[in-house]
């Protein structure tokens, strides 16, 4: 359907590498491909996805220096603008999205995606400022016209931090697996480590940082290098490198674990492995996860709040461990060897496709459809 004359404004912080600018990108352009106006506009125009923006998409430049400065700009662009539907994700960009319709006194529709187990994230922060987003979400996300959780975890905790009824908060997945997540993931890959006689490489993919528990993860890998060969490659960046180089160092693993850093194409890594580990203590919807569902490696994942057991359904789709659990961590490697893990199946991604929910994000943002119910993974096992 085309919608002439109508725009939807996605609002963000930057195009950081993060999951959650990751999936707002692919949904603008799956709804510009759909012939509707997108404008993506951003605190400040910056971060490695910025250059895949596709010239479907707009972007507007607040050109803020931080988030909370862009709060003048977004509401000048509402009033000059004025677009059907604010969609914002990122819990100070939500809170900013609904203060500037207000201020503008534009009625915009917004909608507030929220990508994390906010009580999680802001009780583990190392940021002062963090421990106030509770506080806010409490008090402001009620305002907007939509609530999202982009999992069945994180809705519910919004809906108990908010104090809303679960119906209240809107499920809709992030969209995750697009063509061109299939065509990286076709990909040739060069790295030493991926030619023939080598011994298998696990995977992790994520920010060096508290919340993805790498440590954990290097530690569990350390008991089982003791008695296989393999190797472990672990693709991000962020402010726990040095403590992360260090640990490696100190277990004599240097020449065992590899961090490239950030990487444009993980896909093809994630195609090429014999298992993918995601170590975190906490998540909203991992869209790591879903990416190497569908790449199909075999999987291992915490069982942390919020995310993985739903996406792998209650252990049907990989193999889940306790957070932080070292040993429980080592022994699903080993058993991920022996073969008692056994590959995804094709029905594990399917429900985080990219025009299952640019259709689903359609009928909110323009046609005003909500529901819960009507997007529930029809394959987890949570419930409400």
């Amino acid at each position: 359907m085309k919608y002439s004359g109508k725009k939807i404004a996605i609002f963000l912080p930057s195009l950081a590498g993060g999951g959650a600018e990751r999936a707002m990108l692919n949904l603008a352009h799956g709804l510009g491909e759909k012939g509707i106006a997108v404008d993506l506009v951003l605190a400040q125009a910056s971060g490695p996805y910025l250059k895949e923006v596709r010239k479907s998409v707009r972007i507007v430049d607040l050109k803020a220096q931080r988030v909370l400065a862009s709060l003048p700009a977004l509401t000048r662009y509402l009033i000059s603008d004025q677009p059907d539907s604010l969609l914002s994700a990122l819990d100070y960009a939500n809170i900013l999205a609904i203060w500037a319709r207000r201020f503008a006194g534009q009625p915009s529709y917004v909608a507030v995606n929220e990508q994390n187990t906010v009580s999680k994230s802001a009780r583990n922060s190392s940021r002062r400022r963090q421990r106030f987003i509770p506080f806010l979400v409490k008090h402001f996300y009620p305002w907007a016209d939509c609530i999202i959780g982009n999992s069945q975890g994180v809705a519910e905790d919004l809906s108990r931090l908010i104090g809303l009824p679960p119906e209240k908060v809107t499920i809709l997945y992030n969209p995750v697996i697009t063509p061109d997540v299939r065509e990286k993931a076709r990909q040739p890959i060069e790295h030493p480590w991926f030619e023939k006689n080598q011994p298998p490489v696990l995977l992790a993919v994520g920010r060096l940082t508290k919340q993805k528990d790498f440590p954990s993860l290097i530690k569990a890998f350390h008991l089982v290098s003791q008695t296989h060969p393999a190797r472990l490659i672990i693709l991000g960046e962020g402010p726990d490198r040095e403590a992360l180089e260090q640990l490696i160092k100190q277990l004599g693993l240097e020449n065992k674990i590899s961090m490239p850093g950030f990487v444009e194409n993980p896909y093809s890594f994630m195609a090429n492995a014999s298992m993918y580990i995601l170590s975190s203590r906490w998540e909203g919807l991992p869209t790591v996860l879903i990416e190497a569902l569908y790449c199909g490696p075999k999987i291992i994942a915490t069982d942390c709040p919020s995310g993985p057991r739903e996406i792998l359904a209650d252990g049907r789709y990989g193999s889940l461990v306790p957070v932080g659990d070292i040993t429980a961590l080592a022994g699903a490697i080993e058993a991920g060897f022996t073969g008692d893990i056994p590959n995804p199946s094709p029905e594990s991604w399917k429900p985080y496709t990219l025009e299952v929910i640019v259709d689903q994000y359609e009928d909110l943002l323009l046609n005003r459809q909500t529901g819960k119910s009507r997007y529930s993974n029809p394959y987890s096992p949570a419930k409400y």
